[in-house]
C-alpha cells in the first residue's frame, strides 16, 4: 500500500484538486493531509472532502518546534501516522494524472530504486510565470542531470518534493524528516541522505504523470524562488557568479546593439558579435524548450526571464546568508546548509 502525505498551509485554491487526484489512484490506500495551522478556507474544504473520500485522513500541527521548518514538521507528522509500505510526499498545488502512482511503483521496481521522484509539468498562466519558470528549470536541468542523479557511482542527488515516493523502511533508516528538520530545500536533502546511505534513486520528468501550478501571484513566485534558488545552486557564491555570467553578457550585448550609431565597419562588427553572443544563449534555451515539450514561443520572454532570474538569485543569496527567508507567514533565519567555495 502507498500512503500519500500532503502538507497544507493556506491552500484553499488548490487543495481539493490535489486530494481528489491523489485519492483517485488505486494504489494509494490512504491520503493524509496535515493542516499546518491554515487561516483561510483550507480546513472547511478538507472537512467537505472527508465526507466523500473515505481514504482521506486529516491531521493538524501544533506549535512549530524550534529548529524545524513548517513543511518538514508537517511531513514528519504525516509520515509517522502513515501505514503504507511506500510514502508518497506531494504538495497541495499538484495534480496527479491517472496511472501516476502505478507508473512510479513500476519505475521503482524496474530500477530497484528506494526513492522515485518526478519533476512535474508546469502550468503557467501569467506573463511572469512564463518568463521566470522556464529559466529556472533550464538551470535545474543543467545542474541536476537525471542521468547523474540516477547513477550510483556519482555523488549527485536531487528530488522534487511535489512528487517524492520513498520506501518506508528506507525513509526510517535515513532518519526521515527529523534528520533534516531545519532544511529549506527538504526534497534535495532527503535525496542526498538516501544516496549517501547507498540507496538507488530514480529521478525523471513528470510529463504525463503529475503537473503543478506552483505560484498564483508574482509575490508568491518571488517569495518561493528567493527561498529556494541559492540552496538549489549549492549555497555557493562561485556557482551564483557563474549563473550571473549569461545575464551579464546579455546586458552587454543589448548595450552594444543600442550603442551603434554610424553604421560603419566597427558598428557592423559590434552588431555581428552581439548577435552571435545572443544566438549562443537563445539556441541552447530553445533546445531545452523543445526537449521538455514546452512551447517554443516561450523564447520571447527570454530577456525578461534572465532579468527576473538574476534578481531572484541575488535576493535568494542575501536572504539565505544575511537576512531571513519568509515563507507562508513564517520567518527562518539565514543559514547555509551546504557550504561551497
Amino acid at each position: 500500500m502507498v500512503s500519500a502525505v500532503i502538507p497544507a498551509r493556506n491552500e484553499e485554491a488548490s487543495i481539493a484538486r490535489a486530494v481528489e487526484s491523489v485519492a483517485a489512484q488505486p494504489e494509494i490506500g490512504e491520503v493524509i493531509v496535515v493542516n499546518d495551522q491554515s487561516t483561510d478556507g483550507t480546513a472547511g474544504i478538507l472537512a467537505e472532502l472527508a465526507t466523500r473520500i473515505p481514504k482521506l485522513r486529516i491531521l493538524a500541527t501544533d506549535a512549530l518546534p524550534a529548529g524545524w521548518t513548517g513543511k518538514n514538521y508537517a511531513l514528519s507528522i504525516g509520515a509517522a501516522a502513515a501505514q503504507g509500505d511506500w510514502l508518497l510526499f506531494t504538495d497541495a498545488d499538484t495534480f496527479h494524472l491517472p496511472g501516476s502512482t502505478a507508473g512510479a511503483l513500476a519505475d521503482a521496481k524496474q530500477h530497484n530504486a528506494m526513492l522515485v521522484s518526478y519533476s512535474p509539468e508546469q502550468e503557467m498562466e501569467t506573463f511572469w510565470e512564463r518568463a521566470l519558470i522556464p529559466r529556472v528549470y533550464w538551470m535545474l536541468s543543467r545542474r541536476y542531470s537525471h542521468n547523474d542523479v540516477n547513477d550510483p557511482a556519482k555523488p549527485d542527488a536531487a528530488a522534487n518534493g511535489q512528487f517524492l515516493l520513498v520506501r518506508r523502511d528506507g525513509y526510517k533508516s535515513v532518519g526521515g524528516h527529523a534528520a533534516i528538520a531545519n532544511e529549506i530545500l527538504e526534497d534535495v536533502a532527503v535525496a542526498r541522505r538516501f544516496k549517501t546511505a547507498g540507496y538507488l534513486l530514480h529521478f525523471a520528468s513528470g510529463k504525463g504523470s503529475v503537473r503543478t501550478r506552483m505560484y498564483r501571484s508574482l509575490r508568491a513566485m518571488w517569495d518561493g524562488w528567493t527561498k529556494n534558488l541559492y540552496p538549489l545552486i549549492g549555497n555557493s557564491k562561485i556557482a551564483m557568479l557563474d549563473e550571473l555570467v549569461e545575464p551579464a553578457i546579455l546586458v552587454l550585448v543589448i548595450l552594444c546593439l543600442l550603442y551603434r550609431r554610424h553604421h560603419d565597419f566597427a558598428d557592423c562588427l559590434i552588431l555581428g558579435i552581439g548577435l552571435w553572443s545572443l544566438a549562443g544563449q537563445l539556441i541552447p534555451f530553445a533546445r531545452f524548450l523543445r526537449q521538455n515539450l514546452l512551447p517554443i514561443s516561450l523564447i520571447q520572454y527570454y530577456v525578461l526571464g534572465e532579468c527576473l532570474y538574476s534578481a531572484a538569485l541575488v535576493a535568494s543569496w542575501w536572504k539565505n546568508t544575511h537576512g531571513a527567508v519568509i515563507w507562508k507567514g513564517r520567518a527562518y533565519q539565514a543559514k547555509t546548509s551546504v557550504h561551497s567555495n
